[in-house]
């Protein structure tokens, strides 16, 4: 028993596992940590940094970046939505990606966002958003929705370009063995066509009702009178 913990503990998905774990539990204690100092607070500065960031601590009773503020039936619809986006994201780190270690880690990212955000919102009935970036065209967020936003973001790059099994993978290994992998693939079609159906057994179905009868009567077990 032992040995076979050993052994999976060795495994590389279940070592990239762990790590997206400890990404997730870290990232998620910065957003509620953040949070929690923002509103014990009340934070806010009068001045932006570099002109384009400041904290401002705010109740938002919309979604990211203050979208459908005060709009309780859109909020009871994206509270749900959060729900099946977590669920989902959960499926796809075990299934979709198991073997693919840049979006797992990425996965994690977006999970702790989603799940930072679900938490306020269950809990309090508003996110808590402390990060005022209006100058650039947005409102006051949090962490947890950097969270989401780059962590979207960088899955779709992976999805799109990083690894064999992209849809137009960068490096030109990724693309040889996309191309291995997919003629190795129709190698086992091509063989398994040529192989054909098993035969079947006819030897029975094809006898004549005479001859299935007297086979009948032969293979009767004898009684002694």
């Amino acid at each position: 028993m032992k040995q076979k913990l050993i052994a999976f503990l060795k495994k590389r998905e279940t070592i990239v596992a762990l790590i997206s774990l400890v990404i997730f539990g870290a990232l998620l204690a910065v957003d509620l940590v953040t949070k929690a100092w923002a509103e014990s607070t009340d934070v806010h500065q009068s001045e932006f940094f570099l002109g384009i960031v400041r904290f401002n601590f705010t109740k938002n009773t919309g979604m990211a970046f203050s979208m459908f503020e005060d709009n309780e039936a859109a909020m009871t619809v994206v509270t749900i939505l959060t729900a099946v986006l977590i669920a989902a994201i959960a499926a796809l780190f075990f299934t979709v990606f198991r073997h693919n270690t840049p979006a797992r880690i990425t996965l994690a990212v977006i999970e702790a966002g989603a799940i930072g955000n679900l938490i306020d919102r269950l809990a309090l009935g508003y996110v808590r958003d402390m990060v005022d970036v209006s100058p650039l065209g947005f409102g006051v967020c949090n962490f947890a929705d950097f969270f989401i936003t780059f962590g979207g973001a960088v899955l779709l790059f992976i999805i799109v370009f990083i690894g064999k099994d992209a849809l137009f993978p960068l490096k030109k290994e990724w693309r040889e063995a996309a191309k291995r992998e997919e003629a190795e693939k129709e190698a086992l079609k091509a063989t398994a066509s040529e192989q054909g159906p098993a035969p079947e057994d006819h030897s029975a179905t094809d006898l004549s009702p005479d001859e299935k009868t007297s086979q009948d009567g032969q293979n009767e077990p004898k009684h002694d009178e």
